[in-house]
């Protein structure tokens, strides 16, 4: 079963107005057949009355993943009165069966020795401190030249740029005439 915060499966339900218990339900329900159960379509979920009988079938899925951990009338009851409540609580009883090894029963204690760490008995040469380069890309015929990879033209060789106006040497152009206001 994959592993799933249990604050998440209460919290998300009210953020998202019951979408994501829906939701959290209907993957909970194909994690538990691909273990084993025999849990209908959740389609019944929408269907009045018929919904207590998926969840009853759900109850009995969470049973026999949890190897008889949580009872089939405890679940039920938990998804049916507590609501969001029994999500959260059911996905704490998931996260124990996620975490166990393959073919250990559930609430058996294992022992999860770290394995020593071997290493060469050859000592690695230190490397000498470099910096480090990054190298101009090649210009070839693979990659044209840009702008970025012309230099810049020197100051002195560049012609200098027009004046924006008359200048205060130069007298300003004539104003054109402006008609009489008719009357």
């Amino acid at each position: 079963m994959k592993h799933r915060s249990p604050l998440a499966v209460f919290f998300l339900p009210i953020i998202t107005l019951g979408i994501y218990g829906i939701v959290w339900q209907v993957k909970t329900k194909n994690e538990m057949n691909k273990l084993g159960a025999d849990i209908p379509t959740a389609w019944l979920l929408i269907v009045p009355f018929v919904n207590w009988y998926w969840l009853w079938k759900y109850s009995e899925g969470v049973e026999k993943v949890t190897k008889g951990e949580t009872s089939t009338v405890l679940s039920f009851v938990l998804l049916f009165l507590l609501g969001i409540v029994g999500f959260a609580i059911l996905q704490n009883e998931f996260n124990k069966v996620g975490d166990q090894p393959a073919g250990v029963a559930v609430g058996t204690p294992t022992a999860f020795a770290a394995a020593p760490v071997q290493t060469p008995d050859v000592a690695q040469p230190a490397l000498p401190a470099q910096p480090i380069t990054n190298p101009e890309p090649p210009v070839g015929p693979t990659q044209p030249p840009t702008v970025a990879d012309t230099p810049p033209a020197p100051l002195g060789d560049m012609p200098p740029a027009p004046a924006p106006g008359p200048g205060p040497d130069q007298p300003l152009p004539p104003t054109p005439p402006q008609n009489p206001p008719l009357v």
